[in-house]
């Protein structure tokens, strides 16, 4: 009891003057992997150093702070579960321990009994953002956290420009107001709407991924998660590129059957057409194979 109650009082300490307790492998092996425990300890592996050049672990780690400073500065507060990082720099021999060879990783280490499936948190799956780990903490540990966030003026600042654009142009241009009526402008604002929506720009917003996946060892980035359930936001991106590039085709396929131009140009905007629906389309269907390893469609 005296054993336990001094690393109690330890965490304790240094959990109200930091809300994620830095740990080498002398204080994870006497804190977190000796007996006795009767606290979770929920542990992010990760490498933070610049020259390990982890965008990943940096986005994740700003999450992961935000997490636990809602919990320190709150009324769930509580001495049963705390918050520690593991820098591959600082506890390479952590990771030798544990047979881990990627971060950011994020895994819960119980009070009785040793980690289960369940305590390593699917960070491809369900992205980092602080609310996704809040639930997680709150499945394997029952302590419930509300997520706080700093403010954030950038969203009300974008919004009140755009007003002010919006405003401006209706008082220069307020005796003649045809602008409103122009359909190409309209067309391009919804078809850019509809690309963004297609590609994963929301499922982004809810599950917070990281924006692509790099292996601190080998140092290879991934920007196309390897599986149907999870993506990148990096590749959001590309398929809204390859999205747009068969939309352009289309549309020069289009303005070549039905524009007024000489033969000439319309040819040409045609065999331009042709070419982009075919390479991007192709591309789009490659996108697809590598996530879905059964998809049995090629262009």
């Amino acid at each position: 009891q005296m054993v336990l109650s001094e690393k109690v009082n330890q965490l304790m300490e240094w959990a109200s003057k930091r809300s994620v307790i830095r740990m080498n492998g002398d204080k994870f092996r006497r804190l977190v992997k000796a007996p006795p425990r009767n606290y979770s300890v929920i542990v992010m592996f990760t490498a933070l150093q610049p020259h390990r050049q982890c965008v990943v672990c940096k986005q994740a780690d700003e999450e992961y702070q935000i997490l636990a400073n809602s919990w320190r500065y709150s009324s769930a507060f509580t001495n049963k579960i705390f918050f520690a990082m593991v820098d591959f720099d600082e506890g390479s021999d952590v990771f030798q321990m544990l047979n881990m060879n990627s971060a950011p990783t994020f895994i819960n280490f119980p009070a009785k009994g040793k980690p289960k499936r369940g305590d390593t948190y699917e960070l491809q799956v369900r992205g980092f953002a602080a609310e996704q780990l809040a639930r997680w903490v709150a499945d394997r540990t029952d302590v419930n956290i509300r997520v706080i966030r700093p403010p954030n003026y950038a969203g009300p600042l974008m919004l009140g420009l755009l007003l002010a654009v919006i405003g401006g142009l209706v008082y220069l241009r307020g005796s003649n107001l045809d602008f409103l009526y122009n359909k190409t402008g309209w067309a391009f604002a919804a078809l850019c709407f509809v690309l963004a929506m297609t590609s994963g720009q929301m499922w982004n917003h809810i599950r917070g991924p990281p924006y692509a996946h790099k292996n601190p060892h080998t140092g290879q980035v991934n920007y196309i998660h390897g599986s149907s359930q999870a993506q990148f936001v990096a590749e959001t991106h590309i398929v809204l590129l390859f999205n747009g590039g068969v939309t352009l085709g289309m549309v020069l396929l289009h303005e070549a059957a039905t524009s007024d131009m000489d033969v000439g140009k319309r040819k040409i905007m045609c065999v331009v057409g042709i070419g982009l629906v075919v390479l991007f389309f192709s591309w789009l269907l490659s996108v697809f194979r590598s996530k879905y390893h059964g998809y049995p469609y090629r262009y």
